[in-house]
């Protein structure tokens, strides 16, 4: 099931969406949701937490990286109807989950791409993102190297960790690794810590 939530292009559960009320930028919102995704029946802690936590997006290009349903996407477009917003998601169905609800809300700034399909040349002034940790570090380490270096300069990138998932040990290597990005300077600390959950906060100085 964790492969089928994080990197299975094509679930093998049937696709029978269903809708589910949630909280989204302080509106009452229904959207759909399916089996075969991340967090089907609402929105997960970690998500919550971030998105209870984190400072107001500044910008007009914003990155969730991993979309699922959509609830990190969802609320940038939401509080920010001027700004584009840009999902990643390697599964087919979350991906076209987000595009579904991003349409019954009627948000137009919304596009969800497979991580090979975003355009080279795409930047980002924020990064919110509840990252899939369980895909092992290997495979997350190549997903965090892949896009937090397309943050702008005085960008800022926000990701939720559970401390006892290894929130402490990823920030560590977050630093060691962008200390040796050739194309930028990037400062890495801890946002805030809410129950059990770590904030890591990227800043992006050069």
């Amino acid at each position: 099931m964790v492969a089928e939530h994080y990197f299975s292009a094509t679930p093998n559960s049937d696709f029978s969406p269903r809708e589910i009320d949630v909280t989204l930028a302080n509106q009452r919102v229904r959207v759909q949701s399916a089996s075969g995704i991340f967090s089907p029946s609402g929105i997960d802690k970690g998500t919550a937490i971030l998105l209870e936590n984190v400072p107001e997006p500044e910008g007009t290009s914003f990155l969730d990286i991993g979309t699922g349903w959509g609830p990190i996407t969802l609320t940038l477009a939401l509080k920010n109807p001027q700004a584009q917003v840009t999902g990643v998601e390697v599964n087919e169905r979350s991906a076209q989950l987000t595009r579904t609800n991003a349409q019954k809300l009627g948000l137009t700034n919304v596009t969800v791409y497979s991580p090979e399909e975003v355009p080279q040349d795409l930047r980002f002034d924020t990064i919110w993102s509840n990252p899939p940790i369980r895909v092992g570090k290997d495979v997350l380490h190549n997903i965090l190297r892949t896009w937090i270096p397309r943050l702008n300069v005085g960008g800022c990138a926000y990701l939720v960790v559970q401390k006892n998932l290894g929130a402490d040990s990823l920030q560590k290597w977050l630093a060691h690794e962008l200390e040796e990005q050739p194309q930028g300077t990037f400062h890495v600390s801890r946002y805030s810590t809410s129950k059990g959950f770590r904030i890591l906060e990227v800043v992006r100085n050069a």
